[in-house]
């Protein structure tokens, strides 16, 4: 077992919730360089989904291309059952779209608390009217308790993985349908990456989807039902977490090192 691995893995449910996030060939670039060719890939409401890879895999890639951050094109792209892809980023945050980055991106000089407050969006409604989860300061601090100790700290003065904790937090407080995490296992302490996992099946049992953008497989076991495995921007694998944990020729394809 290793250091940061604290249960079971996830139960599977694959493909069995609302539809959320709907990609069907979805292409992206860099300047002239195509990276992505065709991704296609769907999350349910209430459902984590790993999106896995090597480093330089087109995991990175998929999410700003979500987002908006980079040039895209897709036979189709909704949330929620509307078109996005002509949304800019800040639209689809609007939409209820929350984007954790690989490299964190905090307010250096702005406090912890301060932070948090960036973040804040009002509630919302799901589009029958039923309320979604609206976080509060106190619940973050709740779920994230190294971060209440340090509340009046400047942000800058965190570690990184204090900094990784506080930019899910901040995404948290815009109260969104669905989570982008990049990567948040990358470069942070196995106590850390432990917190991660009770913090995303906490976020699962509150109604939260994410899309988790990772290459640490044992990690993502834990939290994910159903996997994408993305190689030079290319789906090579979707379907069920377990199925991939048990295929020793895939995982040595695309996953090992």
């Amino acid at each position: 077992m290793t250091a940061y691995e604290v249960g079971p893995p996830a139960s599977v449910a694959v493909q069995s919730a609302p539809s959320l996030l709907d990609v069907q060939q979805l292409d992206a670039w860099y300047g002239a360089a195509q990276i992505l060719r065709g991704v296609s890939l769907q999350v349910g409401r209430g459902e984590v989904v790993a999106l896995m890879g090597r480093n330089g895999a087109g995991k990175s890639t998929t999410m700003k291309a979500i987002m908006g951050l980079v040039k895209r094109q897709a036979r189709r792209l909704t949330f929620l059952d509307s078109p996005v892809d002509a949304l800019r980023p800040f639209e689809m945050a609007r939409r209820g779209v929350g984007y954790v980055p690989e490299d964190r991106r905090v307010f250096t000089e702005l406090s912890v608390d301060e932070n948090l407050s960036m973040g804040r969006l009002p509630p919302r409604h799901w589009p029958d009217g039923r309320p979604a989860v609206n976080w509060s300061k106190d619940e973050l601090y709740d779920l994230f308790p190294s971060l209440q100790a340090l509340r009046d700290r400047p942000a800058g003065n965190l570690s990184g993985g204090e900094q990784q904790m506080l930019t899910v937090a901040r995404s948290l407080m815009g109260n969104p349908f669905l989570l982008l995490l990049d990567e948040p296992s990358e470069g942070v302490a196995p106590i850390v990456v432990q917190q991660m996992v009770e913090m995303i099946r906490a976020l699962k049992a509150r109604g939260t989807s994410i899309l988790l953008s990772e290459q640490n497989l044992p990690f993502a076991r834990l939290v994910a039902e159903r996997a994408y495995v993305l190689e030079k921007g290319v789906i090579r694998y979707g379907g069920a977490m377990s199925v991939l944990m048990t295929d020793e020729h895939l995982k040595r394809q695309y996953l090992t090192l």
